[in-house]
């Protein structure tokens, strides 16, 4: 069975974010995160997008390479 490929659009519509292109470049541009925070306890998110989000990276979900692909882009901002 192979695993379902998520991308940045579908975290966003199952974050209940805009999801379109330019939506996601404006939410990464103004949500930078210093190098310290980890992308869950960003202050942000809402607490159920927190949970997911932390859920998704530590349970190694299907979510968690394009949690981490977010994670990175956040914290190249700052």
């Amino acid at each position: 069975m192979e695993r379902p490929v998520h991308d940045l659009s579908h975290l966003f519509a199952q974050l209940g974010e805009a999801s379109d292109e330019a939506a996601i470049a404006r939410f990464i541009e103004s949500h930078p995160l210093p190098g310290d925070m980890h992308l869950h306890e960003a202050p942000f998110w809402k607490p159920a997008q927190s949970r997911f989000l932390r859920e998704a990276i530590l349970d190694d979900a299907d979510w968690a390479e394009v949690a981490d692909e977010l994670n990175r882009e956040l914290h190249l901002r700052h």
